[in-house]
C-alpha cells in the first residue's frame, strides 16, 4: 500500500517529466510549501544551478509579513522571485508546482510572479 509520501513523490516525478519534455531549455520556477513558510527557486536543470531564490524567511519580507503560511506571504514571495529573476536576466521560465495543487498559496505565488514580469 502506498503511503502519502510515496504518492506525493509519484506526482512530483510525473510532473517533472512533463516539464522537462516541454520546457524548451527554459529554467524552472520550483515551489516548495512547508507548514510554516513558502520557498521559490529558479533552477537551470542543464547545469544544475540555482539562478534566483526567494522565501518568506528573507530579511526584507520578514518585517512586513505576520505569517509565512498565508496567501499574502506567497504573493510577496512571488513578486520577489520575479524581481530577482529579471535582475538575473531571466524572463521566461517553466512553472513547477511540485506535488501541490495549483490552488491557494501556490496559485498566489504564480500569479504574483506573472504580475512581476515573469512569463510562463
Amino acid at each position: 500500500m502506498s503511503t502519502q509520501q510515496d504518492l506525493r513523490e509519484r506526482r512530483r516525478k510525473r510532473l517533472r517529466f512533463q516539464i522537462r519534455r516541454k520546457s524548451g531549455n527554459r529554467p524552472r520556477l520550483s515551489v516548495y510549501r512547508s507548514g510554516k513558510n513558502i520557498y521559490a527557486q529558479v533552477i537551470d536543470d542543464s547545469s544544475g544551478k540555482t539562478l534566483a531564490a526567494a522565501s518568506s524567511l528573507d530579511k526584507g519580507l520578514r518585517g512586513e509579513l505576520t505569517k509565512g503560511t498565508d496567501v499574502k506571504a506567497a504573493s510577496a514571495v512571488g513578486k520577489l522571485i520575479a524581481q530577482r529573476s529579471l535582475a538575473a536576466g531571466l524572463s521566461m521560465v517553466v512553472f513547477d508546482r511540485g506535488s501541490y495543487l495549483y490552488h491557494g498559496r501556490v496559485k498566489a505565488l504564480a500569479e504574483a510572479a506573472r504580475e512581476g514580469g515573469l512569463a510562463f
